[in-house]
């Protein structure tokens, strides 16, 4: 897997908290607020893989991996979503939708560990 994870999230104490921890773990970061952003991201660099807020606002964060799974390049790029919804059904969603894990806010950073070793 790169070392490099690509943070997709809407909220900026939310981005930066995420980015600074990875960082200090080691990692490369790159940053997304937006879908576009995110897209953008993606063609431009090799990740490892993604950290995906669920909802960015008005949109839908898993969009982005209905396009993933479309792209060859992308198709098996593992994505850990984040998200403060915590019900089983919305757990259930994320998974069905193409995630390899599902992270609840706030983020429990020693489960989130767990998940980048695997």
């Amino acid at each position: 897997m790169s070392n490099r994870i690509l943070v997709v999230e809407d909220h900026a104490p939310d981005r930066e908290l995420l980015r600074d921890w990875l960082e200090a773990e080691g990692l490369e970061v790159d940053c997304a607020a937006t879908l576009e952003q995110a897209f953008a991201a993606l063609q431009g660099n090799r990740h490892g893989l993604v950290l995906l807020d669920v909802q960015l606002g008005s949109q839908e964060g898993l969009d982005l991996i209905e396009w993933m799974r479309r792209d060859p390049r992308f198709r098996d790029l593992p994505v850990i979503a984040v998200t403060a919804h915590t019900l089983v059904t919305d757990y259930d969603r994320v998974v069905r939708a193409g995630c390899c894990a599902c992270v609840s806010k706030p983020v429990n950073f020693g489960l989130l560990r767990e998940y980048l070793r695997r």
